[in-house]
């Protein structure tokens, strides 16, 4: 789709913003946006880890007005980028309405990583560098838990408003005073259609001897082991014990010794798809649109026959950010329609934001025939939460997985 084709937000400011910010093609084809998601609202509302906070929040002078910046820790491939100018578009739109500049980073490729990363510093009430990160929603109740994340004033994000109904009340996160979503998504299997024409339908395929030492798995617990329990027959929104799990995790063990699995990594196994090393996995929904669009078309994502997993990423301020103002304008710029919107036909995933579809299909209206990008109801009845997970539960489970996947 050429820029004279695009057609651009209609509010006029910004419209005006984004028209001067951005003059590329959009580089990504769609988005899951708000009225798709609205069939997710059992599965959505039911994301997240539960828990009380542990620890108080240190005093923190807030530096906004005298140090107009925000620091943002974010993952790959997930905010509007021009190709061409090696830019944010919309970062450029909002620094230019409010004078706030943003440190941008791609730093998160996992969950456990990340955390692995800062934790030591949030325990010690210590500022990480970062004003917003963007957890998924157990990490996101990990931390909320601990006490290492800020309260929102939402009277400064007055857009948040326009969460989705289905996303304000969460386990993890009660009152939403913590977190707001930034986007959802599947996780589910992808595979190289001209290197693997026999294609993929259940997990269970992946153990084919033709893909032995090119198969990547997710380090995300809740997302390989949830995949894995379903092949299994087990409900991962249900009740069920140690022993599911463990059977699930004797699996992928299995297969990582007997060389099956090449690696088990975060975002980056995008790499190993685009170099050829990789042939299938278990991938995100997202990722492969974004891939494919880049790429000439070469792999296929579905949910497995047993289903896939949803989740969602939450932006959030941590304990010690000396610039949480700024950092709610910014949750608050990304909460306008016309915005949302803009990110959404980038990043492909799941938009938390009533009113982006009605934004999106004033872009291109085309982008809602997108199956994959607008979830049907099929897709949408094997799209399944894996469920909350007490802490004790949760600590001898990712132990059991960290075992599995010799980290």
């Amino acid at each position: 789709m050429s820029h004279s084709q695009r057609r651009l937000p209609q509010d006029p400011q910004i419209r005006a913003l984004v028209q001067a910010m951005s003059q590329r093609s959009y580089s990504r084809r769609s988005v899951l946006s708000a009225a798709g998601a609205l069939g997710l609202t059992g599965l959505l509302a039911a994301c997240g880890t539960g828990g009380s906070s542990t620890q108080a929040a240190p005093s923190i002078k807030d530096i906004s007005e005298t140090d107009p910046t925000v620091n943002w820790a974010n993952w790959t491939l997930y905010l509007d980028y021009d190709d061409e100018k090696k830019t944010y578009p919309t970062l450029g739109a909002f620094t230019k309405k409010t004078g706030i500049a943003v440190n941008y980073r791609e730093d998160i490729d996992g969950n456990d990583t990340y955390y692995g990363k800062v934790q030591g510093q949030l325990k010690a009430g210590q500022d990480i560098g970062q004003d917003i990160v963007t957890l998924t929603d157990w990490m996101a109740g990990r931390i909320i838990r601990q006490g290492y994340v800020q309260e929102l004033d939402l009277a400064n994000i007055p857009n948040s408003a326009n969460l989705l109904p289905s996303l304000k009340e969460v386990d993890f996160d009660p009152g939403r005073k913590h977190s707001l979503t930034w986007q959802s998504g599947y996780a589910g299997i992808a595979w190289n259609k001209k290197a693997f024409p026999k294609g993929l339908k259940s997990v269970e395929d992946l153990w084919d001897p033709k893909l032995k030492g090119r198969v990547t798995v997710l380090d995300e617990m809740r997302d390989t082991i949830g995949l894995l329990m379903m092949q299994n027959g087990v409900d991962i929104a249900g009740q069920w014990g140690e022993s599911e799990f463990g059977a699930a995790t004797d699996v992928l063990r299995e297969n990582i010794d007997n060389g099956q699995i090449r690696q088990v990594k975060g975002n980056s196994y995008k790499e190993d798809f685009v170099s050829g090393d990789a042939i299938a996995g278990i991938v995100w929904s997202g990722d492969i649109v974004q891939m494919n669009f880049e790429n000439d078309d070469q792999w296929e994502f579905v949910l497995p026959e047993a289903g896939g997993t949803l989740w969602s990423d939450n932006l959030m301020v941590p304990v010690a950010s000396p610039r949480k103002a700024n950092a709610e304008k910014l949750m608050d710029f990304y909460y306008d329609p016309a915005v949302a919107a803009e990110v959404a036909a980038y990043v492909n995933y799941i938009c938390p934001v009533v009113g982006a579809k009605e934004e999106m299909e004033k872009i291109d209206p085309e982008l809602v025939s997108n199956p994959l990008i607008f979830p049907s109801d099929a897709d949408l009845a094997k799209a399944h939460v894996f469920r909350s997970l007490e802490a004790d539960e949760e600590t001898t489970l990712n132990s059991e997985f960290q075992s599995a996947i010799g980290a």
